[in-house]
């Protein structure tokens, strides 16, 4: 049985950062370092580069110092990478992925040190 590889990767469709299986050679020459894969998300298949994906690493919430961090507001609107302090929780997070969900608002999902993943909701009253 041949086993596929899996990357995370950026999906246009999803707008988010999801698992793809990857199908086959992109590129027209042997040499290309782009290749064919399919979102395990939302199924759609998309050319990604591999060498842009290793550059672009996943942040990690440890690397990032809660006094750059923003307090989170579920007004506010983030990017991915941006590092948000969370009052309630009293823990530091880094945004990893951005979903877009009804009525024009959008979710947020955050690594943060000590309460690993969770979502949550960004430009709520917008």
């Amino acid at each position: 049985m041949i086993r596929s590889k899996n990357v995370e990767a950026y999906c246009a469709y999803c707008k988010a950062v999801t698992k793809m299986e990857i199908k086959s050679d992109a590129g027209a020459d042997a040499e290309s370092t782009k290749r064919w894969a399919k979102c395990k998300k939302c199924k759609q298949t998309l050319s990604i580069d591999l060498v842009e994906i290793e550059k672009n690493v996943k942040p990690k919430a440890s690397f990032y110092d809660g006094e750059k961090s923003v307090t989170y507001s579920p007004a506010l609107s983030y990017r991915v990478g941006d590092s948000i302090f969370h009052e309630a929780w009293n823990d530091v997070g880094v945004v990893v992925s951005k979903e877009f969900i009804s009525n024009g608002r959008s979710s947020i999902l955050v690594e943060f040190q000590n309460l690993g993943k969770k979502k949550l909701l960004e430009t709520i009253n917008k």
